[in-house]
C-alpha cells in the first residue's frame, strides 16, 4: 500500500514525512490561494531535498498547458499532478501535454485527478485512461479550486470500480485519517491512499504545518489495513 501525504510547506518536515514512511510526497506550487500552496523556489527546495527518499509530486490546477510546462521546468518533481477543471484540461491536451513533456523530462508521470461527483466519474476515468499514468480519486468542494483539498470523503463504491475497471495504479484521496483509512482500503482496494487536511497542523492566524505524528499514524494504519 503506498501513501501520498499532500503538502509539504519545508524541506525539513518533508524529510521527516518521508523517514515516517511516506511514499509519495506532495508541493503545491502555486499563487492561487490553494491550501498550503508555495512558491515555486520552496517548491524546489523541498523536491531537491526529497531526492532519494520518497517520490516527489507537484500539483497543478492550471488550465494553460505552457504555465503547467513552466511549472515543471522549475519544480522538477517525479510526478505531475493534473487537478484543475477537467472540461478545460481535457484528455486531448493532456496527450499533448504529456508528450511535450515527457521530451524533456521522459521520465515524468501523470498523475490524473478525477473528481468523484458520482458515477460519471467512471466515464471520466475511462476517457484520461490512455494519456495518464496514475490515477487519484479525489472529492471536490465548491470553495477551492480544482479536484481535491475538500476534506471531506465520497462514494467508494464508485471509486471501486474505478479501482476494478483502471489498467493503472489508482490512489484513493478525500478525507482520509488514520481512523478511517483502514474502512477506506477495505472497501476499495486501492494502489495507494492520500491524506492532505486531516495530516495538517493549522496554524494561528490561518495556514498550517504538517503534522509528523498524525503522518505515521496515518502510514501505521495504512499498513495494517492493507
Amino acid at each position: 500500500m503506498k501513501v501520498q501525504i499532500y503538502t509539504m510547506q519545508t524541506p525539513e518536515e518533508a524529510v521527516l514525512a518521508a523517514a515516517a514512511g511516506v511514499d509519495y510526497l506532495g508541493v503545491t506550487p502555486s499563487n492561487r490561494g490553494l491550501p498550503g500552496e508555495i512558491d515555486f523556489a520552496t517548491a524546489r527546495s523541498i523536491v531537491d531535498a526529497l531526492d532519494g527518499k520518497a517520490k516527489r509530486v507537484a500539483l497543478s490546477v492550471e488550465s494553460d498547458l505552457g504555465d503547467i510546462a513552466a511549472m515543471v521546468a522549475a519544480v522538477r518533481p517525479d510526478v505531475l499532478h493534473l487537478c484543475g477543471d477537467i472540461s478545460l484540461v481535457t484528455p486531448e491536451q493532456v496527450g499533448i501535454l504529456r508528450d511535450r513533456l515527457k521530451a524533456v523530462h521522459p521520465k515524468l508521470e501523470i498523475l490524473q485527478a478525477i473528481p468523484m461527483t458520482g458515477p460519471e466519474a467512471l466515464d471520466h476515468a475511462a476517457a484520461f485512461e490512455a494519456v495518464s499514468d496514475l490515477f487519484i480519486l479525489d472529492s471536490v468542494a465548491p470553495h477551492i479550486g480544482g479536484i481535491g483539498a475538500a476534506g471531506v470523503t465520497h462514494d467508494w463504491s464508485i471509486s471501486r470500480e474505478i479501482v476494478a475497471r483502471s489498467k493503472h495504479p489508482v490512489i484513493l484521496a478525500g478525507g482520509l485519517n488514520a481512523d478511517n483509512v483502514g474502512a477506506a482500503i477495505a472497501a476499495v482496494q486501492p494502489w495507494g491512499v492520500d491524506s492532505l487536511t486531516h495530516t495538517n497542523k493549522p496554524l494561528d492566524g490561518g495556514g498550517f504545518r504538517k503534522d509528523i505524528d498524525k503522518i505515521a499514524a496515518f502510514v501505521k494504519a495504512a499498513h495494517a489495513a492493507a
